[in-house]
């Protein structure tokens, strides 16, 4: 095995990440501010960075044997090679790391879980904005959206959403695409959303526009040095803000279209 370490930080989903997958990346960690990729052998790759040959430590045996279940709500999110012990109420959410970002382990992922746990969702109508791996629409099936769509622009991704959605029997649907406040389709009663600060900011009136009135949208991917361009421009936009939760440098903020 052979790994090749590159500048980025894994926790903003970077491009650079998921051609890697597609060439064949085993397995990624963080480690300070590099990203190591284990492959079986070299590849080409249009990305800036450095192989070298593996230590004798099985690294992808590691990552897999300490990337445990996390418990958010009635949810437990868990890779599918692991014994999962249910509490009454509680649920399983299988998911196997992919070439799309979202295990439930960083902070951001792990408050829109529970943002999405504490929301009435019986009946509703969930859009969410940048999908990813999939876990906020197939979490939002699983606490009883009446519908869930997850939209993302990565055309890598919405393969492996469809296959988290089969892995755990979910309804929800995945497309390539961005927010379009004119697709009937968009319209929804609970937007969630897991990106950079800056992209909330560009897109809260189209945000405004596609949840409905009495709507909640639950938006995360915040720094807390980057929450105030948020704070000004969703009331701008028309959206009143609820509250704030952080989990250490990150925010997630609830707002509501009056």
């Amino acid at each position: 095995m052979v790994t090749f370490t590159f500048a980025g930080d894994l926790a903003s989903d970077p491009p650079e990440a998921a051609a890697l997958w597609e060439a064949g990346c085993r397995g990624m960690q963080q480690q300070g501010d590099r990203i190591v990729a284990w492959f079986d052998d070299r590849a080409p790759l249009a990305v800036d960075g450095v192989w070298a040959d593996a230590d004798d430590t099985d690294w992808l045996e590691r990552y897999h044997r300490e990337l445990q279940p996390v418990e958010i709500g009635t949810l437990v999110v868990a890779p599918t090679h692991r014994t999962v012990t249910l509490r009454a109420g509680q649920q399983p959410l299988w998911l196997d790391p992919g070439t799309a970002f979202g295990t439930g382990h960083h902070e951001t992922t792990r408050m829109a879980l529970a943002a999405l746990d504490r929301t009435p969702l019986e009946g509703a109508r969930v859009l969410d904005v940048g999908s990813g791996s999939g876990i906020l629409a197939i979490a939002a099936d699983r606490l009883g959206a009446r519908r869930a769509l997850g939209l993302d622009i990565d055309a890598a991704t919405v393969p492996v959403a469809r296959e988290n959605a089969r892995r755990n029997r979910s309804r929800a649907r995945f497309a390539v695409g961005t927010l379009d406040p004119d697709d009937p389709e968009h319209a929804c009663d609970v937007l969630v959303a897991n990106l950079f600060a800056e992209l909330h900011v560009r897109l809260a009136r189209d945000y405004a526009r596609a949840v409905r009135p009495g709507g909640t949208l639950l938006l995360t991917g915040i720094l807390d040095e980057r929450a105030e361009p948020v704070r000004r421009a969703l009331p701008a936009a028309g959206l009143r803000i609820q509250g704030w939760t952080e989990d250490g440098a990150w925010r997630l903020v609830t707002a509501v279209r009056p």
